[in-house]
């Protein structure tokens, strides 16, 4: 499932509107029955077993730099290793690395890599891998969004075949959340024209699992890498099915042929309740590190007033929207942080719905209605009209514009709604800036930075900052905040981002919703906490007393 195993180390596109988890919040189970129907362990754990999970897109590219989309993530974080990764409870911790020291207060880091750790084809992985990664995410030619950690290193210097440091001129934020990047095969990609290697559908990585097939359009089928430094997997083989509609996958689910899926709100609340349900599955639900937002081509004469995007804001009623497309499972967003979290300005309302106010600030931006019924038009009599784009599949995002359309539409603004393919969504679309709006998402890292989404410097052909938004002040800010280490100092640097985002809206954001995963009661290991349910994907086990999924070709 997109988003249920990744936390989160890179900024992705999402694909579901419920896929992320943990901000200190533990997931609860929520059954109809007794828990011990649903909870009560199986014996001890078992290797092997299949385990099949819906994807709602397919990978656009296994070569993780490349990559923003979730789905491609989901699967590289089961083939390739980091340095460092996310512990149950959300602290960073080793993972490649044997041992790490931060010294002269953040402006050098020193690693030492865990011996014995294999690439997939038997080579070892070293230092030399790190600093290779390393060269090719700073190299300006990598078409990359993820460059902007890597280029704040001063130095990289190895110091031994399995050891390294690097210093940074001034403290760095996120310093060692950079490290929590994928290692690549220095061996095999060094050389390479990445957007022609094989490698981008046939991963060599030393992660807990290896890429077996891909079949386009269909499914990915992974299996356990035997020689795993961490111990292998206890489930033998991972499949994901491309399913591109949230309905279809539950169907796909009542029938037996899937193991897991990110439930809707309705599924959550209405369909999946009796002793059937309880006795088969186990549902879990907590606050998703995740947004939904309205995004406007800011290079649009309709979107580049002020007035008009913050009329928008107050046109729609984020309540209604968290009712109607998330049954309540949600609440509205005021920005791009989580609530709860230290970094939210929880000063800034999330919600301003005023219609009245709306039509006053559209008439100021030179927008009027000729007749009371008749469109919105500017001087020239120009009708306001756009088409908003969003994603196929996505049943929360459509519903969402279809609220937006209504909303807009009593104000006599014309909105169309367009969906597509997810891949050919993002490189044919949002990468090339071809949209007049569009109803996407983002998760939310751990480290409030948003320097890859929001720099003037990302508003470039395939960058992050899609939208084309520049604010000076922000950029500052951005810069500023990165390079503190001290919460308090960084707090009212990113409350005040929070605010220019609340002044500009180059976003309307619109919510933040729960994460309801439901996985098979045959599955165990799941054990709930702070960061989700599949920090530990490598201890789950499968339950073979239990019937599975069936695979047809």
């Amino acid at each position: 499932m997109p988003g249920i195993r990744t936390l989160a180390l890179v900024l992705v596109l999402l694909l579901a509107g419920c896929g992320q988890g943990g901000d200190g919040r533990a997931p609860t189970v929520s059954s109809s029955a007794k828990p011990v129907q649903v909870s009560a362990p199986a014996g001890d754990p078992k290797p092997g077993g299949r385990l099949v999970e819906a994807t709602i897109g397919e990978p656009s590219n296994l070569i993780p730099p490349l990559a923003t989309d979730s789905a491609s993530h989901e699967v590289a974080d089961l083939i390739y290793v980091s340095l460092l990764k996310y512990d149950k409870n959300i602290n960073l911790v080793p993972l490649a690395a044997e041992s790490f020291e931060i010294l002269e207060d953040g402006r050098l880091l020193r690693f030492t890599l865990k011996t014995g750790i294999r690439w997939t084809d038997g080579k070892p992985l070293t230092a030399r891998d790190v600093e290779f990664t390393y060269r090719l995410m700073i190299d300006p030619k990598t078409p990359t969004a993820y460059a902007e950690d890597f280029l704040a290193v001063k130095e990289f210097k190895l110091t031994g075949e399995y050891s390294f440091e690097v210093r940074y001129d001034k403290p760095f934020a996120r310093a060692l959340v950079t490290w929590a990047s994928s290692i690549l095969p220095r061996h095999l990609l060094e050389g390479q024209d990445l957007l022609k290697t094989p490698l981008s559908r046939k991963p060599v990585g030393a992660g807990p699992y290896m890429l077996k097939s891909w079949t386009t359009g269909d499914r990915l089928v992974l299996v356990a890498n035997p020689d795993y430094f961490e111990g292998r997997a206890y489930i033998d083989e991972v499949v994901m099915r491309v399913i591109p509609d949230q309905s279809t996958q539950f169907m796909e689910l009542k029938s037996g042929n899937l193991d897991e899926i990110n439930l809707s709100p309705q599924q959550y609340l209405y369909q999946t309740d009796g002793q059937d349900w309880a006795a088969n599955f186990r549902k879990f639900k907590y606050v998703a590190s995740a947004y939904t937002y309205l995004g406007y081509n800011l290079k649009s004469r309709l979107f580049s007033d002020v007035r008009v995007r913050r009329a928008i804001n107050h046109a729609l009623n984020k309540d209604e929207i968290v009712r109607g497309v998330l049954s309540g499972l949600g609440q509205a967003a005021n920005g791009p942080y989580k609530p709860g979290t230290w970094a939210y300005n929880a000063a800034i309302p999330a919600n301003e719905y005023d219609p009245a106010k709306a039509k006053r600030l559209l008439a100021e931006a030179g927008w009027t209605r000729r007749t009371p019924d008749g469109p919105l038009v500017d001087p020239d009599g120009r009708p306001f009209a756009f088409t908003i784009l969003t994603n196929q599949g996505n049943s929360q995002r459509i519903k969402t514009a279809i609220i937006v359309q209504s909303r807009l539409a009593a104000l006599g603004i014309k909105v169309e709604i367009r969906t597509v393919e997810w891949a050919a969504f993002v490189k044919e679309f949002v990468d090339k800036g071809r949209f007049d709006a569009i109803i996407l998402g983002w998760n939310i890292v751990q480290d409030p930075d948003l320097f890859d989404v929001w720099h003037s410097s990302k508003a470039v052909p395939g960058g992050l900052n899609f939208v084309g938004y520049k604010n000076p002040e922000l950029d500052e800010l951005l810069e500023r905040g990165r390079r503190l280490l001290d919460q308090k100092k960084r707090k009212p640097i990113y409350d005040r981002v929070q605010e220019i985002f609340h002044e500009d809206q180059p976003y309307c954001f619109l919510y933040v919703p729960m994460a309801l995963p439901m996985v098979h009661a045959r599955v165990q290991g799941i054990e709930p906490a702070p960061a989700g349910i599949a920090y530990n994907f490598i201890r789950w086990w499968i339950n073979e007393a239990k019937q599975g999924p069936e695979l047809t070709q």
